[in-house]
């Protein structure tokens, strides 16, 4: 299979603006346990709960008597700290984010694992068969509490002092004095890895702390009025649109500008022109190359899902990518690879 580069894709506008839903679950792993010709991922924190919706809409599309096509199926990136993710293959600990979901589809087979959801690009340091297959546009910006001290916009060198400790109080950057309180996801996290690359592949410093989850605004440390996070914009969308639960929620935490841009439309979309900034971001889904051009079972399944004409580059997969936050990427972009 010819392999296409992934050019910078321009954003586009979702058309669907915010509506009031019924609150679903965000998070949802197997209610099954997958059989072994499953096509099953683990990995982003970002995507996961837009793949629990993946899974009900494309495996509704597969009658209840048909035993022989592979069904769609998505573990969240918490949870129990094993899983065992299809029938027969191995118990794994639980990937944690993008960086841990490729690292296991690294370790594992497709008796196994068959892909990894990531929020960041290929990195030097993935395998060279690995094959990044692009599926929607996100973006990332940083958030804090609502009522808090810190100033509605930030520069990208204002995020560089704040995230290596040359400045240590909101009065330094616009805001209302207060000794600032940077945290950053937990390591593995795609979310991280793409925020410390965007403002300038920074190493944090001391003052920076790691551990809470991406995207949960309410984790108890956000309680503290000085406290920055890095935070997926499209994610952020889809909690306003329904699709959250228990802590997987906003919480206090709200979101702000970057270089005076927006990140949310006035209908509390995400903004394309924001999107088409250096704090744009393409999601993919990585799959083992030898896996996704193989002329079996499971590489079929695999082509039907996530390539160019595959169900989720399709009419229903495009309108779960809008409601759950994110923009779709131009027809010629959904489905493209890099390694």
């Amino acid at each position: 299979m010819r392999h296409t580069a992934v050019k910078a894709l321009a954003a586009v506008a979702i058309t669907a603006a915010l509506t009031t839903v019924a609150a679903v679950p965000a998070m949802a792993d197997p209610a099954v346990t997958p059989a072994a010709k499953d096509i099953v991922g683990v990995g982003s924190d970002t995507t996961q709960a837009l793949f629990s919706k993946f899974s009900t809409d494309y495996n509704a599309t597969l009658p209840a008597t048909d035993t022989t096509t592979p069904r769609l199926y998505s573990w969240d990136a918490t949870g129990t700290t094993t899983i065992t993710p299809k029938t027969g293959g191995a118990s794994i600990p639980r990937p944690n984010g993008s960086g841990a979901g490729i690292g296991a589809l690294n370790t594992t087979t497709n008796t196994t694992l068959d892909f990894a959801r990531s929020s960041r690009a290929a990195q030097a340091t993935d395998p060279s068969t690995f094959d990044f297959v692009a599926f929607a546009k996100d973006a990332v910006t940083w958030s804090a509490p609502t009522g808090g001290h810190a100033p509605a916009n930030l520069t990208t060198a204002n995020l560089v002092d704040i995230y290596t400790c040359v400045k240590t109080n909101w009065s330094q950057l616009g805001g209302t004095a207060g000794t600032i309180k940077p945290y950053l996801p937990q390591t593995g996290s795609g979310t991280r890895s793409f925020f410390l690359q965007a403002i300038g592949n920074i190493t944090p410093g001391a003052c920076v702390t790691s551990s809470p989850e991406e995207n949960e605004g309410t984790d108890p440390v956000f309680t503290n009025l000085d406290s920055i996070f890095p935070y997926s914009v499209g994610h952020y969308v889809g909690q306003l649109n329904g699709h959250a639960s228990g802590s997987d929620a906003p919480g206090t935490l709200t979101l702000r500008s970057i270089n005076n841009v927006l990140p949310l439309t006035p209908t509390n979309t995400l903004n394309p022109a924001f999107a088409g900034g250096s704090y744009g971001r393409v999601l993919f889904n990585v799959v083992r190359d030898g896996d996704y051009t193989a002329n079996t079972t499971q590489g079929t399944a695999l082509r039907a899902i996530f390539s160019p004409s595959g169900w989720i580059c399709g009419a229903t997969g495009r309108a779960d990518i809008a409601s759950y936050g994110f923009l779709n990427l131009p027809g010629t972009g959904c489905g493209a690879i890099i390694h």
